[in-house]
């Protein structure tokens, strides 16, 4: 089993990263820029031809990923390529097109999958309506009953049940939370809830006590909400996940790394190909996500570099911004040897 779960695990991340390099590879094309090589996969090359656009395209050996190798991505690298060939001499809008095709292919994937999903095995509703409130549970102690629509948690709206962000959102060190809920009548009231902690094989989690409407309707229009509405959601709980890092109220500890993703791989095959699918969005999201950040080495740490010389009005001294890239390279290295180790551990 854990064979097919490794050929799965490299699989999706072939697939993703491909998808990623393949966006930067085809807006570069369209906008004149000189590309050398775009390869699938890493490592030796057991494949390879020159194409008559003259671009080499390359199958490697290693199936962790893709790239595409642009001339002048940061500078004029090359004597041999005309100047209006460089990426970096290109108009700012068409860098910018350039950088985030990639994180648009990911999203795009992402919402195409989540349409396969619900197309096939329905659209399940993430409507947060109280279907059974058991009895002196915190829920119904803080007075919700059955028919209740829950409208926010701690003052964030909660247009959608979805149990990653509800978890995020309700993270609190008093584990006292402001449920904001309108009842059957209409009538609207705030509910003071505090959940029981319990512990399960190791791991604490939180008791409410209420069920949620779960529905699972099927058609194209339903399945296109369910695929805008789910990436919606997940994008929104990343986006908290960040502000919970910056302000401390999320752990790193929180956060896995490949080993991780491993591990979460190799239990969604034992859950079939639905979860497959599903676990293929969700890092697509994620790979997307991560990329659009205004990081260093990120798509969006470029991104950043040419809206500053787009105010400056001028280029940013190209070995400033070389610099600046391999130090955020290299923090991301070492965040990513910390979070590996505590896969590791967290394994053991």
């Amino acid at each position: 089993m854990w064979f097919i779960s490794l050929l799965v695990f490299l699989l999706i991340l072939g697939i993703l990263v491909t998808i990623h390099e393949f966006g930067h590879f085809i807006v570069a094309k369209k906008c004149g820029v000189h590309i050398y090589e775009f390869s699938i996969g890493m490592g030796p090359v057991i494949h390879s031809h020159i194409g008559k656009d003259k671009i080499q395209y390359s199958i490697r050996a290693l199936p962790i990923g893709g790239y595409v190798q642009m001339a002048g991505e940061v500078e004029e690298d090359d004597k041999k390529v005309k100047k209006d060939k460089f990426m970096c001499n290109k108009p700012w809008w068409q860098r910018i097109l350039i950088l985030c095709a990639g994180v648009f292919n990911n999203f795009l994937l992402a919402i195409i999958l989540l349409f396969v999903l619900a197309i096939i095995w329905g659209a399940p509703t993430m409507d947060p309506t109280i279907t059974e409130v058991q009895e002196n549970s915190p829920m119904a102690i803080a007075g919700a009953k059955a028919g209740d629509t829950i409208l926010k948690v701690n003052g964030n709206k909660t247009s959608t049940w979805d149990v990653a962000q509800i978890e995020l959102i309700m993270k609190d060190d008093d584990n006292i939370y402001e449920i904001e809920v309108r009842h059957s009548d209409n009538s609207v009231e705030t509910l003071k809830v505090s959940p029981e902690l319990i512990e399960e094989d190791g791991v604490q989690t939180r008791r409410y006590g209420i069920m949620i409407e779960q529905k699972n309707e099927r058609g194209f229009l339903a399945s296109i909400k369910y695929a805008f509405k789910k990436f919606a959601t997940v994008y929104s709980t990343m986006m908290k996940t960040i502000g919970g890092l910056i302000t401390g109220k999320i752990s790193l500890k929180s956060l896995s790394g490949p080993v991780g993703i491993y591990s979460v791989v190799s239990d969604s095959v034992k859950l079939g190909f639905e979860q497959i699918i599903y676990l293929t969005a969700f890092l697509s999201i994620n790979l997307g996500f991560v990329n659009i950040l205004p990081f260093p080495a990120f798509d969006g740490g470029h991104v950043l570099f040419v809206l500053i010389e787009l105010i400056l009005r001028r280029k940013v001294n190209q070995k400033v911004e070389g610099y600046f890239h391999l130090v955020g390279f290299i923090l991301i290295f070492l965040l990513m040897i910390i979070v590996t180790i505590q896969d590791i551990i967290r394994l053991f």
